[in-house]
């Protein structure tokens, strides 16, 4: 095994070579696939990011090495403090971990912060012969020193997909330091089921499922400061959502929020219809999806949103409306963030939205692939106009995947300080056989639309 340790000035010398796909100067690589061949995986690769903040400190999770059938060579990690980014593979997560865990391959990172032990806490599913094989997480103090992974589900036979942390940070509620983790049982149909801990991370419930048994994939854990749980889900319906409001102890029946219709995206780019969904100080949660309702004959895809106070209400669909209606420009693989110190009245909350798109959704065989950003600063009425971070790319730069070319079926934003910081998969062009794939974040303004130039939302059909 070939393995580079990226941290501190080694970090930074690699990524002042390493050159980037960016239109924006102040994009910055956070990170780069430190494993080489004969280590399985496709080589140089990080995809599906998530990112959180709390406390002046950013942590990203991420894959690293993607696997063409499914998972990574390990999971990396890239923390800020504010003065640029340390970053590393987990260790005891995957055999190609140091020191070796007992996974083949580690797919699905998410990150949380749990305030009440000062812990943060990167959840992973754990793969091996194309099963899942188990959740675990890694813990650690300070997003640098990252403790061996510790089980806390296993599947025995069956197959998992698509964990999801997060930890109830607000003292005041009645379950301040409770953190909980989503993930579905593909062989029961894609059953949702949740599991808790009480102690950092260190132990975990026996996982539990929806009232209803539910249904289906993608579910992302909020909570909200009176300790309420709810869980926005990519269902067969659509969206839906359930919550518990006993810190963990019974999860209530799944409610449907809306139907979905979608355009697949060309290229054989791999872009799901998860949601991505934040919470902003008063407790109100923002849910966004991609969705292709808006436009004639389904031919691309807005970015759209519903918004909910109790998880169990939602409001009407609207569009965020990054380009016109009819413009042909795809949007998809969004990840929203909400200003944890607004909110709290319809035009308080700031949000910051970043997402993938075509310029041309009809765009075989040369598709180019961009990334870009909006902000809003009461709470989704109105919009800054968009900005492009990075691109254009070809696809084909990217890892490749049995479902497609990859940057993941998810990406994130946090908002620290008022700025935003996205984590999300730039490509540069291949060198031969080796990829150039890497993680990247940015410092970004969270503008809202300019004086005179507000941009109306429309509900949806």
């Amino acid at each position: 095994m070939r393995f580079r340790v990226l941290t501190g000035l080694a970090l930074a010398a690699a990524l002042a070579t390493a050159g980037r796909v960016a239109a924006n100067s102040a994009v910055t690589q956070i990170s780069a696939d430190p494993y080489d061949a004969p280590t399985p995986g496709q080589h140089h690769t990080e995809v599906e990011p998530d990112i959180a903040s709390y406390g002046g400190t950013m942590v990203s999770a991420f894959q690293m090495g993607r696997n063409y059938g499914g998972g990574s060579t390990d999971v990396g990690w890239a923390t800020s403090s504010g003065a640029g980014w340390q970053t590393g593979p987990l260790p005891g997560l995957t055999v190609n971990s140091t020191p070796p865990g007992s996974y083949l391959w580690a797919s699905d990172p998410a990150v949380a912060y749990d305030a009440a032990h000062g812990t943060w806490i990167i959840s992973s599913l754990g793969v091996g012969h194309q099963k899942g094989l188990g959740v675990s997480v890694n813990r650690s103090p300070d997003g640098v020193t990252w403790g061996n992974a510790i089980p806390v589900v296993a599947s025995g036979t069956h197959s998992f997909d698509k964990d999801w942390i997060a930890c109830d940070s607000y003292p005041s509620s009645p379950y301040y330091g409770t953190c909980y983790i989503e993930y579905d049982d593909i062989t029961l149909g894609d059953t949702p089921f949740m599991t808790t801990s009480t102690d950092g991370g260190q132990t975990w419930s026996a996982p539990q499922k929806p009232r209803n048994g539910g249904c289906c994939i993608g579910g992302q854990p909020v909570v909200q400061p009176d300790g309420t749980v709810v869980v926005p889900i990519d269902t067969i319906h659509g969206m839906g959502a359930f919550r518990s409001t006993d810190g963990g102890a019974s999860w209530q029946s799944e409610v449907k929020i809306t139907s979905v219709r979608a355009h697949d995206e060309a290229g054989h780019l791999r872009a799901s219809h998860l949601p991505s969904a934040t919470v902003d100080a008063a407790g109100k949660v923002y849910l966004v999806w991609k969705d292709c309702n808006f436009e004639a004959d389904c031919s691309a895809n807005d970015i759209v949103m519903s918004t909910s106070t109790d998880g169990v209400h939602w409001s009407a669909v609207t569009r965020i409306p990054i380009d016109p209606v009819g413009s042909g420009v795809d949007h998809f693989i969004p990840g929203i963030g909400a200003d944890q110190s607004t909110g709290g009245n319809r035009s308080s909350t700031h949000l910051a939205l970043t997402y993938y798109y075509y310029p041309v959704s009809n765009c075989d065989p040369s598709c180019q692939l961009d990334v870009g950003y909006v902000s809003s600063t009461d709470g989704g009425d109105s919009w800054s106009a968009p900005q492009q971070l990075a691109g254009p790319m070809s696809p084909t730069w990217l890892a490749s995947t049995s479902s497609g070319y990859m940057v993941g079926d998810y990406i994130a934003t946090t908002i620290q300080n008022g700025l935003a910081y996205p984590a999300f998969a730039v490509a540069q062009a291949p060198s031969g056989d080796v990829l150039d794939e890497a993680m990247y974040s940015s410092q970004l303004g969270v503008t809202g639309a300019s004086a005179g130039a507000t941009l109306l939302l429309r509900r949806a059909r």
